[in-house]
């Protein structure tokens, strides 16, 4: 299992998302071009000391990471607000590969066309979208629940 953010425009929410996998041990992706220049200055007000901690994949393009998916036999999952199936009534797998699209205008039609399943995070009538983070927090709990990837590990 592991998390993608496609070319993410928001420094914080990056940096929130590896602080998410790295808490998770999850592997993240992200896929360039990103909105915003990558540095640690950028991504560490948010992702604190878990920078170091995370396993991070860059790829620089939309072919890239298809390519490096494809090999290693991943499907994607890409939540979106315009799914018919919520999170919740899907079955996961370990290969899958949780993706969300920009902030600023979510995922092309080529992702879209991409995906293997397409989820998405019910919400009150008139709502439009959460926050990409809480999206992939909400989605990836289910999902390791079910794989029986997240292991109670108790108390440190």
């Amino acid at each position: 299992m592991r998390v993608a953010l496609f070319q993410p425009d928001i420094a914080a929410n990056a940096a929130a998302t590896i602080r998410l996998c790295a808490c998770l041990d999850v592997p993240l992706a992200i896929i360039e071009p990103c909105g915003f220049v990558w540095d640690e200055r950028r991504l560490r007000r948010v992702g604190l000391d878990y920078l170091d901690q995370a396993s991070v994949a860059r790829f620089a393009s939309w072919s890239a990471f298809e390519a490096a998916r494809h090999a290693a036999g991943e499907r994607l999952v890409l939540l979106t607000t315009q799914a018919e199936r919520a999170y919740h009534l899907v079955r996961y797998r370990p290969d899958d590969v949780l993706l969300v699209g920009r902030e600023s205008a979510g995922a092309p039609a080529p992702v879209h066309a991409a995906a293997g399943l397409r989820v998405r995070v019910p919400m009150a009538p008139g709502r439009r979208s959460l926050n990409v983070v809480t999206a992939l927090a909400i989605v990836l709990g289910e999902a390791l629940r079910q794989t029986s990837d997240l292991i109670e590990r108790g108390p440190p």
